[in-house]
Parts: structure tokens; sequence; C-alpha cells
């Protein structure tokens, strides 16, 4: 009787265990769903995913600033511009506010939620709109063999001596404008204006969300002053009235003919080091944000993707947030494709192998990220980014003064905290 039973036994086992064929450990075998994330990813999530689940996956990518107006346009309209898209943390109160997102608090485990530590940026009214993917941060990006070749042998901890490093790289003639800054109608401009705000010891707005940038002795007016000098002092390539941030670090950075990325990306550090993708490859590094006083500072712009409530295929769309966030993939993410973690036990894993590039400069900069918008980012915030590049954009042409410019971005922003 014993004999018998054992088969049985055997089996009761084996449905405790798990599924016993392979097709039921994909549940959601056969089904698609499509994805729309920025550009460049690298070009084997799709198949992997698919590997892993048996769910095909539609990959889309666009530059940045095209995918929020794909993403309001189909959303307003009520149709799905994909089952997971990207969300930014500057869109987060106005989705949060239209109810265009499904909450994700339970798509992924206490644990793993904790060990991504951005993922407040992404929660509004106690909902989390999407899981961080990308821990992005600002830090400058710096060509350290047009360093060399210029005889500085210290990178550049205040602002002066930024200016200085440039002028000393220009005139040696190794590039004819060293520094990179994005001064089109594009929200470049508007996160290296942030960026430049906090290095001179500022804030954009006082608790009530009240502008702090409208008197020449502010720091967003000395940083608007300042860009405006490096553009006039030919630091800055005259061409970037019309190129965005994207077109800065493709078409100039990655090609040696830029020195210095004011407002970098730690993600693009694999990118500019890969010699399939840059000219530059070995010469890239991250340095602190050069400040004012000497005392680096910086804020965050993690990134997340989410599911739009309209999505017809969440189950799929769930199983790919968790395989695209989970540990594995962020190392190989970081490791191909250069975006850095956002879970804390991953950068802490890659920085101790000595694989984090640049690691001891973005340990140091993770350290004074600070919020953008401590009160939370508020709903009029594209309004606003929009304000400031329209602004930033028209006094690089010559067509605002300082002055002009800031009061314009307060005024609009006036209007939109009304609407």
């Amino acid at each position: 009787m014993r004999k018998l039973m054992q088969p049985l036994a055997v089996m009761a086992a084996l449905a405790v265990a798990g599924p016993a064929h392979s097709d039921d450990k994909k549940p959601l075998a056969g089904k698609t769903i499509t994805v729309l994330v920025p550009s460049p990813q690298a070009s084997n999530i799709a198949a992997d995913f698919e590997a892993e689940t048996g769910i095909h996956v539609n990959m889309q990518t666009l530059a940045w600033d095209d995918i929020r107006p794909k993403l309001v346009t189909a959303l307003i309209a009520g149709t799905t511009p994909a089952d997971v898209t990207e969300i930014d943390w500057s869109w987060t109160g106005q989705f949060s506010a239209a109810g265009w997102y499904a909450p994700l608090n339970d798509a992924i485990n206490a644990e793993a939620l904790k060990d991504i530590g951005v993922s407040g940026i992404f929660t509004v009214d106690g909902k989390l709109l999407g899981i961080p993917y990308s821990n992005d941060f600002r830090v400058m990006l710096v060509n350290k063999k047009h360093f060399k070749d210029a005889g500085i042998a210290e990178m550049p901890k205040t602002l002066d001596e930024l200016a200085a490093a440039a002028k000393k790289i220009k005139e040696k003639g190794i590039v004819n404008y060293p520094i990179g800054l994005p001064l089109s109608p594009t929200e470049g401009a508007s996160t290296s204006w942030y960026l430049l705000t906090k290095a001179f010891g500022g804030d954009l707005f006082d608790a009530n969300f009240e502008p702090l940038f409208t008197k020449p002795d502010s720091a967003g007016y000395k940083a608007l002053e300042f860009e405006l000098k490096l553009l006039k002092d030919g630091l800055v390539d005259p061409a970037s009235t019309n190129l965005k941030d994207s077109q800065i670090n493709e078409g100039q950075f990655a090609q040696g003919l830029t020195s210095i990325m004011i407002s970098g990306e730690p993600g693009r550090l694999g990118q500019m080091n890969d010699p399939a993708q840059s000219k530059v490859a070995g010469q890239v590094e991250a340095i602190p944000v050069a400040t004012s006083s000497g005392n680096t500072r910086s804020f965050g712009l993690p990134e997340a993707i989410g599911i739009p409530n309209v999505s017809q295929n969440k189950e799929a769309a769930i199983e790919f947030i968790k395989w695209f966030t989970a540990k594995k993939f962020q190392t190989q993410n970081y490791t191909a494709n250069g975006i850095l973690p956002t879970r804390t036990s991953v950068l802490a894993e890659l920085n101790d192998a000595g694989k984090l590039r640049s690691g001891s400069a973005l340990v140091t900069q993770s350290k004074t990220v600070e919020a953008l918008f401590p009160q939370g980012t508020p709903t009029w915030y594209p309004q606003f980014s929009s304000a400031v590049n329209t602004a930033i954009n028209s006094a690089a042409k010559g067509q605002m003064t300082v002055e002009q410019a800031v009061q314009s971005i307060a005024e609009a922003t006036k209007q939109a905290k009304a609407q």
C-alpha cells in the first residue's frame, strides 16, 4: 500500500513546490504589451523579458522631451499610449490630479519598495504612481583628457574655477566651446538653471511656492546671469539655443567637441565611455557639482515606470515593471546602458565591487541630493518649466534681459497657480 502512495505523495509535493510544466511557469505567455520609455535603452530588453516570462514586448523609445506630450494627448483622449510608460518625477502632480495612472502600492513587495528609496517622490496621497528605475541626480561630467591637455591639475570646485578652466581649454585650442549647456526651449534648459540656482546657494521657491528668483541678489537671478556670461564669453556654443540636452550630450560631448557638461547625468557615464557610442571613451568622469561657495549641492530627478488606468494588459504590465526594477536587471541595465540603479542595495554592491563608474564622486554627490520641491512637485510644474526654458531661450537670443526673463517666469507661475 505504501508503494502505491509514493507517486501520489510526489505529485502532491510538486504541487506545493510550484507548477510542474514550463508553460505553467509563464502564466501570461502569449500576452503582448507595449512599453514607452526614453531613448537610449539596451537593445536586448524585450527579448530577455520574453525569454523569462513568455510575454512579448513592443518596445518604443522617444527622445525624453517628446514623451510627455504623447502621453498627455493620448490620456486626455482616453486612449492607451502604452501599457507601461515613463513617469518623470516632474509629472507626478499633474498625473495624480488627473487620475490617469493605476496605483502600484501592491505591485512589488514592501522590502523591494524600501530598497528603492526614491519611491516616495512618486507617492501622492498614499498612491504610488510609478516604480523608480533610474536614480538620476545631477553631477558635472568632464573630459579629463581635455583638462590634462590644458594643464589643469585639479577639477573645479567653484563656479569661478569652472569658468577659468573652460577659458584655459578654449585658449589652448582644445575645443571651441568647452561648456555644454542647453539653451533651447526644452526641459534640459530648465534643469540646468535649477542646478545653477542650487549652485549659487538658493532655491526656486519658499514654502508657500512664492518665487525666490526675481531679485538681482537672488540665486536664480545670478544663475541666469552666469549662463548668459558663459555664452557671451564664447564658452558655450551659440547653436545651443536650438539644441536639446540629448543633442549636446551625444552630438558634442560624446564627439569630443565639448569638455564640461554643466548639468551632467550619471546615467550617461556608461554611454560616454563606450567606444561604440562615443569618441571620448575612457576620458569621461563625473565630478561633484561646482558651486559659488565650493560646497557641492545637487537635486534628484528620478524616473519611474507606471501603468495607465486605460491599459487593458495590467497584469502583464505589472510583470514587466517587477522585472525591469528587480536587482538582477538593475545591475545589468547599469552595466550595459549606464542607468544608475534606484535600489540602494545594487548601488552599494556595484560600488563595493569597483564597478560604479566615478564611484567616489557619485557617492559624494548622492549625499547632497535634495528634492527640487520639498513640498512635493506642484501640479503646475509643466507650465512653470515651460515658462523657464522659454524665458532662458529668449534671454540667450538677446530678446530679453535677465530681469525681464525672471519676471516673465514669475508671472507665468502666478497664472499657472491660479488655474
